[in-house]
């Protein structure tokens, strides 16, 4: 397997994860949207959470190492 397809199986990795997260949040919130209670907390949870798991793609691409160009 090449470096490339290593890396590139990484990234897949991270956006799968990334994504998954992301639709799991939104189900859970659907749910909580039902309740007109505290959407405020509801909005400012929804914030935190995204962030988190942005910080968290985040910082496993930054653990990928870097594709060096062979000219």
């Amino acid at each position: 397997m090449s470096v490339s397809t290593d890396h590139d199986n990484a990234q897949q990795t991270v956006a799968d994860r990334l994504l998954t997260s992301l639709d799991d949040l939104v189900q859970r919130h659907r749910a909580l949207a039902l309740h007109g209670e505290h959407i405020e907390l509801h909005t400012e949870l929804i914030a935190a959470e995204v962030a988190h798991e942005l910080a968290m793609a985040r910082s496993a691409l930054h653990r990928q190492p870097q594709l060096r160009r062979v000219s």
